[in-house]
């Protein structure tokens, strides 16, 4: 069958949604379907690709407003035209469109309707877009809401990476058909464990016997980098045998590179390809994400594939996979004290960890793995 996807941004541009993208896309062609990707042109790409799995891409012009992070599709633009012209003389049996606040949402919801073609929208969110400008992020919020509204309008389908992600959809007045989540693939993190590419324990001078403490993401607020720096600072004060590596790219990496280079106990390292960031995970003891803003963090299940020790918030579908306390530590919020008490606690009882973890591992093994998820999209498209 042939599925075409609309996508804002996809690769080498980072982050959950194109995670998702790229491997539904693996999985689907490695069964045999063909898969469209439309997507956003970014500088030094080209405008038509076909990958060696045989995704077809077109990307189309765009603006590229805060800094790339939310790009405005160039709909009257003569090229724009042009593909959607092409598409349309082909026949597809599902049209999926990654989240719902875009203007190439909105040019994916017309294919859909113009095209007769089955359409579902995909929510990877569980807050408003922020840019913390509070004038800046009030006005952001009336966009969304009425490029939602405008979506509304061509009666997609809606279902969420998560169940939270579901219960944002109701913000809008919105109730989803279901759930297609954000899911692993753990003969590719196998096969990234086994190459072995950094020994960061050994690079850094770091004992077996030491804890080791990490972060993965984007470095902006949403993911609680402020308050997980203030509390590996007070921490390592008093456990010197404890470390924190911060592994990510964003707006807050040069502040956060600054703000601890004179501590030999807590490390910036910036942006890491996925072999690092799983050999980084695979002698991690402890992964905290203390988000405020997540739809299903793909960081959070590298970090269960990995057997570390997970700390979180209640935001998204982490708690979906931490489901109880034999899992790891859902904690309220983000705030410091929360963050501070959680991996202090985590750090005085490493064997009840351990046990988490490998409860944690069997539960990702059992729920969500990208087989599972794509499945769930065959049958969407098998359904008359």
């Amino acid at each position: 069958m042939r599925v075409i996807i609309f996508s804002s941004h996809y690769l080498p541009y980072l982050g959950g949604v194109e995670n998702y993208t790229e491997h539904l896309s693996k999985l689907l062609l490695a069964d045999g379907h063909e898969v469209t990707l439309v997507t956003t042109l970014e500088m030094g790409l080209s405008e038509r690709e076909v990958t060696s799995e045989g995704l077809r891409i077109y990307r189309l012009p765009s603006f590229l407003l805060l800094k790339g992070r939310y790009p405005v599709l160039k709909r009257h633009h003569s090229k724009t035209k042009s593909v959607i012209k092409e598409l349309s003389k082909e026949h597809f049996d599902l049209c999926i469109i990654n989240t719902r606040f875009y203007i190439h949402t909105l040019q994916g919801l017309q294919f859909g309707k113009d095209n007769n073609i089955r359409t579902i929208v995909l929510e990877h969110g569980t807050s408003h877009l922020s840019i913390h400008i509070k004038p800046v992020d009030a006005m952001g919020e009336k966009w969304e809401h009425y490029l939602t509204r405008k979506g509304q309008r061509f009666a997609p389908e809606y279902y969420g990476v998560s169940e939270a992600a579901n219960e944002w959809l109701e913000h809008f007045g919105i109730k989803a058909s279901g759930v297609l989540y954000n899911a692993i693939d753990l003969d590719e993190v196998k096969a990234l464990q086994e190459r072995h590419v950094e020994k960061y324990r050994e690079q850094f001078g770091i004992s077996e016997d030491a804890t080791v403490i990490t972060f993965t993401g984007r470095m902006i607020e949403e993911k609680g980098v402020p308050q997980l720096l203030d509390a590996a600072e007070k921490i390592v004060q008093d456990n010197k045998d404890v470390y924190f590596f911060l592994a990510g790219d964003g707006k807050l990496l040069e502040e956060s590179i600054a703000r601890t280079r004179s501590n030999s106990n807590i490390h910036c390292l910036g942006r890491l390809d996925a072999a690092h960031i799983i050999a980084l995970l695979e002698e991690s003891d402890i992964f905290c994400l203390p988000s405020f803003s997540e739809g299903f963090s793909t960081s959070i299940l590298e970090a269960a594939a990995c057997k570390a020790y997970i700390i979180t918030t209640y935001r998204g579908g982490s708690k979906e996979l931490v489901s109880e306390a034999q899992y790891g530590n859902i904690i309220p919020d983000y705030r410091l004290e929360y963050v501070e008490k959680a991996l202090r606690d985590a750090i005085d009882n490493p064997e009840e960890c351990k046990r988490a973890a490998e409860a944690c591992y069997q539960r990702l093994c059992t729920h969500f793995t990208w087989r599972q998820t794509t499945d769930a999209v065959e049958r969407l498209m098998g359904e008359k």
